[in-house]
């Protein structure tokens, strides 16, 4: 059987790499992480015409092998060790050719490896539009690497890519380089000899990156790290200088070359990426611009997903219909239709609008606009301890706080990257759609005012502009208590404005959103399986004298068939296992307006927001005998029995509505904070913090209101 080729992806940020991967993998990709840290690896699978299969790594895009980010060091640590798992047989670079000076530094870092190395050169497409020449030859010959031109969008010269590395596997070694681009100093060459002893099968500039890293280097031992500390010391290496001379060396050597074999026409006035960016990134409408967009966003959640919605919904109803007419009754057929199918239903129903979510989120990205946003909010970040780049976060806080917090790593400050993740949660995320979805109809009737907006949408927005109040109030908050002397600066490179590419667009959002039902859907379906076991048995004889006191109260109060079943089904789940918790946390959550059967879903909600849906879903399955209501109009059903009024009037749905708001999201975010601040200590009071703050909302809004 042929050996799988490993190549890697490599390029600076904006290049167009994420776009290339996909063109050459298509849904043969799948998202792990690097060992030990949650920086994303996507890695993919293609086939070329000989039959070879050919392994892709799209790493992080990293600007040099001196990094300022944790994606960047993901990049050296496993390029300046030969032994590490994700070493490759062969390096894919690409560069955008219409910035291409910029982007040469990290490639002639990369030929200096001794890896086989082709230079894709990106954005042909563009390049033609701009009447850029390009002499591919020369680029050729004096970088000493093949060079394809291809474009990431459209699909051209992708085959060229196959053919060259159809040639780099048949004969690998014809493809590297072994004469080094960046010539070392006397006493950079002493220790880089030095060094490179101590990693097996480490050539020459591998060892000098060893050297310059060996601080934070996770495959060296404590002893290693002493003894490149000696050889250091012992030379008089200074890391800072040895940097700065290389980069200005290497910038040296290959400017000249990008000069000869570039030729662009002359200027004709400002492109329309300037043009575009005199508006959006203005002062004054810059912002009113990113906040009409956000609010596009949101109605378009609310406004384009009702009708797939409704279909999702009634196709659950009609499939838990069918299963309970087909099987025999019992407690498997209860456990399908009470337990999997109403959970995954009350969850699975949610689909579309976290869809719209992503793929409105996807376009922004892929035509540019992010980055403008960040460069726009700096300045407003930075007054409240945060960084430009935080921005991105928190707007990506409201698809999902695990991967927004993990995309942190690009803020180089401490303080700033940690008051980011710690206020990140605040934004609510795609999770709490639905609990927003279901409670935002108790609070605020369905009107259009002013002949377009919808009041619930409208509401819907005015939750996450909550969420973002509070998340910028306790960031000044932290920024007053955290102590630094790091000071910060933004340097984002501005991407050109482009016309989003459907394959991109479409698969991140199947990415997410499969991400998305996939983790959800593990939590609900072994949380709907207890919650049905634990709302459907009870301590011994609990259920059948709960069953007993029923029937004969209906039969002294002479209640038709169905009023009986409904009195029996609420009795005997008061009397199971479920309502002995529910009733348990009672008294905390009483002030807030809750009863027992909220604070089911309230405790089953900290492994996921969404699962609060599931919850209501199965427990009001089993509590009642009217299977054919959904989860929000078997809600607005549920009566106080003792005084006859809605459980879910105003005052307990907008106390509800701010718990969710303010609470912490989900314990998969709790780990993920842990992983990345690497301590239990932010996470413990980040949890501390936001729990307390939601239970005194909700209790302030309940009192208020009732």
């Amino acid at each position: 059987m042929t050996k799988t080729f490993t190549v890697a992806l490599l390029g600076n940020p904006n290049c167009g790499k994420s776009s290339l991967f996909n063109q050459l993998t298509g849904l043969r990709q799948k998202v792990g992480n690097f060992p030990g840290i949650t920086v994303d690896k996507k890695i993919g699978k293609f086939a070329l015409q000989s039959g070879q299969e050919v392994s892709i790594i799209d790493f992080p895009g990293t600007y040099s092998f001196y990094p300022t980010s944790i994606d960047e060091r993901i990049v050296v640590q496993s390029l300046s060790n030969p032994n590490d798992e994700n070493y490759p047989d062969a390096v894919v670079y690409v560069a955008d050719v219409t910035k291409l000076e910029k982007h040469l530094l990290l490639l002639t870092q990369l030929r200096d490896l001794g890896l086989p190395l082709i230079l894709a050169l990106n954005m042909a497409d563009v390049a033609e539009q701009q009447g850029l020449e390009v002499s591919l030859g020369l680029l050729s010959k004096r970088l000493g690497v093949p060079v394809v031109m291809l474009s990431g969008r459209t699909g051209a010269g992708i085959n060229d890519l196959k053919v060259l590395l159809e040639a780099v596997i048949a004969q690998p070694g014809a493809y590297a380089t072994t004469q080094p681009f960046f010539t070392m100093s006397e006493q950079e060459m002493a220790v880089a000899h030095a060094a490179r002893a101590i990693v097996p099968g480490a050539n020459t500039y591998q060892g000098l990156l060893v050297a310059h890293h060996y601080e934070w280097l996770p495959f060296l031992s404590d002893a290693q790290r002493g003894l490149v500390k000696d050889i250091a010391e012992q030379h008089e290496f200074v890391s800072l200088r040895s940097q700065v001379d290389e980069t200005m060396q290497r910038f040296d050597r290959f400017t000249p070359v990008v000069k000869k074999a570039l030729k662009a026409p002359e200027s004709q006035g400002r492109g329309m990426t300037e043009r575009l960016d005199a508006v959006l990134t203005h002062r004054v409408f810059g912002p009113l611009i990113f906040f009409g967009l956000m609010l596009l966003v949101f109605q378009a959640i609310f406004a384009w997903a009702g009708t797939p919605m409704d279909w999702i919904e009634a196709f659950f109803t009609f499939v838990g219909d069918q299963v309970r007419s087909t099987l025999p009754a019992g407690w498997f057929t209860d456990l399908l239709t009470d337990g999997i199918i109403a959970g995954l239903g009350g969850v699975l129903v949610f689909i579309p609008q976290i869809a719209i979510l992503f793929l409105l989120i996807a376009i922004l990205e892929e035509v540019g606009y992010m980055a403008r946003a960040a460069f726009m909010f700096d300045q407003v970040m930075q007054s409240f301890g945060l960084n430009g780049r935080s921005i991105v976060a928190l707007v990506s806080g409201g698809a999902c706080a695990i991967p927004a917090i993990m995309s942190t790593r690009t803020i180089g400050n401490w303080k700033e990257r940690l008051i980011t993740i710690l206020v990140t949660p605040f934004i609510s995320c795609s999770a709490r759609i639905p609990v927003y979805t279901v409670l935002v109809g108790f609070v605020v009737p369905p009107k259009v005012v002013l002949g377009i907006f919808n009041l619930q949408g409208l509401a819907f927005m005015g939750l996450y502009l909550l969420g973002i109040v509070s998340a910028l109030g306790a960031a000044y908050v932290f920024k007053l208590i955290l102590k630094t002397r790091e000071r910060s600066f933004l340097m984002l490179e501005m991407p050109e404005y482009r016309v989003p590419v459907a394959r991109n667009v479409v698969l991140t959002v199947w990415e997410k959103v499969q991400s998305f039902v996939v983790e959800a859907g593990k939590v609900i379906l072994g949380v709907s399986i207890v919650l049905w076991f634990l709302a459907s048995y009870g301590p011994p004889g609990e259920m059948a004298a709960a069953e007993a006191s029923a029937r004969s109260s209906a039969e002294q109060l002479q209640m038709e068939a169905a009023e009986r079943d409904d009195l029996i089904a609420s009795r005997k789940i008061e009397a199971s296992f479920a309502g002995h918790i529910g009733k348990a946390v009672e008294p905390v959550i009483r002030p807030l307006g809750y009863d027992w059967k909220i604070g089911i879903a309230l405790i089953t909600s900290f492994a996921a927001r969404e699962v609060f849906v599931g919850t209501m879903a199965t427990i009001y399955s089993i509590g009642s005998a009217s299977d054919e209501f959904t989860v929000r109009e078997r809600m607005a059903q549920e009566r106080n029995p003792l005084t006859g009024a809605p459980v879910y009037n105003t005052a307990t749905a907008l106390s509800l509505l701010l718990f969710y708001v303010f609470a912490m999201q989900c314990m998969s975010t709790v780990a993920v904070v842990k992983r990345e601040t690497k301590s239990w200590k932010w996470p413990a009071i980040q949890f501390a913090f936001m729990t307390g703050l939601a239970y005194l909302s909700g209790l302030l809004a309940y009192q208020l209101l009732s």
